[in-house]
C-alpha cells in the first residue's frame, strides 16, 4: 500500500503541476466558433482612433520562409506556416480602425465582375441614360503595406526532465520554436518607405507524460500508462506577430507625424513612451529571454549572514555563526572592489570555541553582469584578530556563489570561501605540518545605489513631442 501512495503521489504531482489541458480533454463533437482574441487584439483595438482613416493596400504577404513541417519520418511537403497571412493582415488592419483596406490581392477577379456589370447594364439598358450605366470609381490607396513571414526557426530550445524508480516515472518535454514578421509602409505617391518594423513571436510544445510497470503478484502484471502533449496553435502565433507589427506601425506613424491623431497631446506622449519604454526592453533582451542590461549601482552595501567550518588540528569540526558587512565600488561592468569586515567564530566538539575578527579587500568579478542571475568569483586578502586582539594573522581567501537580481536595486547573493592561512596558531595549537585554514559559506543581500554607467532611469520622451507635452500643461 506504502508503494503505491509513493506511485501515485508522484503521477499526482507530474500532472497537477502545470497540465490544465489533461482535464479538459475533448470528449465529444464541437460545434464550430468564432475566432479566438488574443492579447495582441485587444491591444491593436485600444488604441486612439486616427483623425481620419487611411485607406491601404496590401497585394501579397506571404510565407517566404520555404519552410516545411519538421518530421522525424521521412520528407513532409507539408508548410510550417500559414499561407494566408495576407488574409491575416487584412483582418489586423480593419480591427484597428486606423485603416480602410482595399481588394488587392484578388484584383483581376474583381475587375473581371466590374467588367461583367458594365456589359450586362448596356446590354440590357440600351435606352437608359449612359451616366446610369457607370460603376462607382474604384478607391485607390494612399498608402501599401508590404513584407511577409520571413523566418521560421524550429526547435531553437528543447529539453525536458524525467525521473523513474523501480518501474514508477514521469518525464516533461518541451520545444519552442520562432517566427519573425517583417511590415513595411510604402508611399504610392513618390514609393519612398516610411516605415519598417519587425516583430518576432515563438512557439511553445509541452509534452508530459507518466507511467507505471510492476509486477504486483505472481504473473500479476500492473501497467499504466498516460499522458498529455500541448502545442500552440502556428496559425495564432502568426496572427499575434502580424497584429503586434500593425500596432508598433500605428504607433511609428505617429511618432513621425505620417499621419494625424484626435487625442489630447498629453495621451499621445503617454502612447509615446509607453511604446518606447516597450521597444527599449526588447532592444535590450537577447535570444531565450534575456534582458541584458546593467542592472548595479556604483555602490553596493552588503550584509549577510552564515556558518563556518574550521579545519584545524582538532577533529570532528562543527559549524559555527558567520555575520558579514560589506561595502563595494564599480570599477567597470564586470569588475568591483569590496571592503568588508566579518565576525566569526571556530569551532571543534568538546575542544574548541573561539572568536575572531576580520578585514578583508577583494576583487569581484561577475561573470554574466546583464543578467539577473550571474555566477560571481573573487579572491583577497584579510587580516584577522581574535578579540583581545592577541592571536592576528594574515590570510588569502577565494570563492565564489550566484546573485540573483530581485530588483535592479536589490541583489540576493549565495556564497562560499575557502579561506587559506600560513598560521598555524588559529586554534591555539601548533601541532603537524599543515597550516590552519577554514570555510565560510553564507546568504546575503546587496543594495546597491548610485547612478548605473551605461542605463539612464529616466524616462523615453521623443522631441517631436516635447512641444506637445509643453502645451498639454
Amino acid at each position: 500500500m506504502k508503494y503505491f501512495i509513493k506511485v501515485f503521489g508522484i503521477l499526482g504531482f507530474s500532472f497537477f503541476s502545470g497540465c490544465g489541458g489533461y482535464f479538459n480533454q475533448p470528449l465529444g463533437i464541437e460545434k464550430p466558433t468564432l475566432g479566438e482574441s488574443s492579447a495582441t487584439s485587444v491591444s491593436l483595438k485600444s488604441l486612439p482612433k486616427p483623425a481620419e482613416p487611411i485607406v491601404v493596400g496590401v497585394y501579397k504577404f506571404r510565407d517566404q520562409t520555404g519552410q516545411y513541417k519538421p518530421s522525424d519520418n521521412g520528407s513532409n511537403f507539408s508548410t510550417a506556416v500559414t499561407q494566408g497571412a495576407t488574409t491575416i493582415l487584412i483582418k489586423a488592419l480593419e480591427d484597428s480602425k486606423w485603416f480602410v483596406p482595399i481588394e488587392r490581392e484578388n484584383l483581376g477577379n474583381l475587375l473581371n465582375e466590374r467588367n461583367i456589370i458594365r456589359s450586362t447594364r448596356q446590354e440590357y439598358a440600351k435606352n437608359a441614360n449612359p451616366a446610369e450605366t457607370q460603376l462607382t470609381p474604384l478607391l485607390y490607396a494612399g498608402v501599401l503595406v508590404e513584407g511577409g513571414i520571413i523566418s521560421y526557426d524550429s526547435n531553437i530550445l528543447t529539453g525536458g526532465f524525467g525521473a523513474r524508480y523501480f518501474g514508477a516515472g514521469g518525464s516533461t518535454k518541451y520545444r519552442q520554436d520562432r517566427i519573425s514578421v517583417y511590415l513595411r509602409l510604402v508611399s504610392t505617391s513618390n514609393g519612398k518607405v516610411l516605415k519598417t518594423v519587425y516583430v518576432s513571436k515563438t512557439i511553445l510544445s509541452q509534452a508530459i507524460d507518466a507511467s507505471l510497470f510492476r509486477y504486483v503478484n505472481f504473473k500479476r502484471l500492473l501497467e499504466v500508462e498516460t499522458g498529455y502533449t500541448k502545442n500552440e496553435p502556428i496559425h495564432m502565433a502568426v496572427t499575434e506577430a502580424i497584429e503586434k507589427a500593425v500596432e508598433a506601425l500605428i504607433i511609428e506613424g505617429i511618432k513621425d507625424n505620417i499621419w494625424q491623431i484626435n487625442v489630447p497631446a498629453s495621451k499621445i506622449v503617454e502612447l509615446i513612451n509607453d511604446y518606447d519604454r516597450e521597444k527599449k526592453v526588447a532592444e535590450e533582451t537577447q535570444l531565450y529571454g534575456r534582458h541584458l542590461y546593467e542592472r548595479r549601482g556604483v555602490f553596493g552595501i552588503e550584509g549577510a549572514g552564515g556558518i563556518t567550518l574550521v579545519n584545524d588540528d582538532y577533529p570532528h569540526p562543527q559549524p559555527r555563526p558567520m555575520m558579514k558587512a560589506a561595502l563595494k565600488y564599480q570599477l567597470s561592468q564586470t569588475f568591483y572592489l569590496s571592503g568588508s569586515t566579518h565576525l566569526y567564530w571556530l569551532g571543534n566538539k568538546d575542544k574548541l570555541e573561539v572568536g575572531y575578527a576580520s578585514a578583508d579587500l577583494n576583487l569581484e568579478a561577475n561573470l554574466l553582469p546583464f543578467d539577473k542571475l550571474t555566477p560571481f568569483l573573487y579572491l583577497g586578502v584579510g587580516y584577522n584578530s581574535n578579540s583581545k586582539f592577541e592571536n592576528k594573522f594574515f590570510k588569502f581567501q577565494f570563492g565564489g556563489g550566484l546573485e540573483y537580481m530581485t530588483s535592479d536595486n536589490v541583489g540576493l547573493k549565495l556564497f562560499a570561501e575557502q579561506n587559506v592561512t600560513s598560521f598555524d596558531n588559529i586554534d591555539y595549537l601548533t601541532q603537524g605540518k599543515e597550516y590552519d585554514s577554514f570555510l565560510r559559506a553564507g546568504l546575503g543581500l546587496t543594495f546597491y545605489l548610485g547612478q548605473r554607467k551605461t542605463k539612464q532611469k529616466k524616462e523615453i520622451i521623443d522631441t517631436n513631442f516635447q512641444e506637445l507635452l509643453n502645451q498639454s500643461k
